[in-house]
């Protein structure tokens, strides 16, 4: 049997679903006996030939380094769903999106599992690579258990993360911007509510997940950051603008932060003449925290599904006979079994 996706490669012709992000063989196999699809991630290098193609579009994957602005809607007159794999959009326009009428698809919670595995790695590879001196002036690392940790920002990571803390015996309080302190959303994910500026001080590792808004630029600034706990850990998952770099490198050369870790760094954040230059306690990674084998496949199967029901509810046509492909449940859909 032929395994290779279904797409309609004809040239001009009108399109479902513009498929630019590469995806998983099985997803595209059923979301192509559904709808007339178009795979095309070779669009990531031709702005033009997308804008083009997108045109005729009533939906579009893109990946992260594909943007998607006012002026390239206003081209795309069909499209009413633009998904990502990811949970950020820093690459759409989401006022635009809104304004258009068009729904920004990402999955909710498919990639928790793997940022919270990722966020423990990162903690014990600091508390024991970076180490510290004890009171007999020796150096030595240290251990998870029985740590402080704080964590900024309720996101799906954090229930996952509360259970891996909880079995190193490590302690989590939590602070969000968004969620008061009586909301019921703490005890369910197992951490103890506390203030901004009480977390910083209480935690031994400082973990940022909040999500990005220009309102959070700089929240981690000059006077939070010289409070931190002596010797305390960073590992951020949010954009690093939520910390004013200047501060971030006074805390790691001359302050109490020991070690810091961030996914997602901005860009030209360690050129020549920036604060962070030089600094050799910090350690960067190009976005990989949510990024597995499973995570892309629970992520692909949550997008392309509600793209299925966003399409089949304007009346396009769907089928129900297809074969199986899906070999377990989504991580952020148990409750709605997949494909069969």
């Amino acid at each position: 049997m032929d395994s290779r996706p279904i797409v309609d490669t004809r040239p001009g012709s009108a399109v479902d679903i513009l498929i630019v992000e590469p995806l998983d063989s099985d997803v595209l196999q059923w979301l192509g006996a559904r709808h007339a699809v178009r795979y095309a991630p070779e669009l990531v290098g031709d702005v033009h030939e997308f804008r083009n193609l997108l045109a005729t579009a009533r939906s579009v994957v893109i990946p992260p380094s594909l943007a998607l602005d006012a002026a390239t809607l206003k081209r795309a007159p069909r499209l009413r769903m633009v998904g990502r794999l990811s949970a950020g959009a820093e690459n759409i326009d989401l006022e635009a999106c809104a304004r258009a009428g068009i729904e920004v698809v990402r999955p909710a919670s498919a990639s928790a599992a793997a940022e919270a595995e990722f966020v423990i790695g990162a903690l014990l590879q600091m508390l024991r690579r970076v180490p510290i001196i004890n009171d007999e002036g020796l150096l030595v690392g240290r251990e998870l258990g029985g740590a402080t940790v704080g964590v900024v920002g309720i996101t799906p990571a954090v229930r996952p993360l509360t259970q891996l803390l909880a079995a190193f015996g490590a302690r989590a309080i939590g602070y969000d911007p968004g969620v008061h302190a009586s909301d019921a959303s703490w005890s369910r994910t197992g951490v103890e509510p506390a203030g901004l500026r009480e977390l910083v001080v209480a935690s031994d590792a400082l973990i940022v997940l909040l999500p990005f808004f220009p309102r959070y630029v700089g929240l981690f600034g000059e006077r939070l950051l010289s409070e931190c706990r002596a010797n305390q850990v960073v590992v951020c998952l949010s954009h690093s603008s939520l910390f004013d770099e200047a501060a971030l490198a006074r805390a790691l050369t001359q302050g109490a932060i020991a070690a810091a870790w961030f996914d997602s760094m901005e860009p030209g954040a360690l050129d020549p003449g920036r604060p962070l230059r030089h600094v050799d306690t910090l350690q960067i990674t190009p976005r990989v925290a949510g990024t597995t084998q499973e995570s892309r496949v629970r992520s692909a199967w949550a997008v392309a599904r509600r793209i299925d029901e966003l399409l089949a509810s304007a009346g396009a046509p769907a089928h129900n006979e297809f074969r199986p492909t899906f070999p377990g449940g989504l991580a952020d859909l148990e409750d709605d079994p997949a494909p069969v």
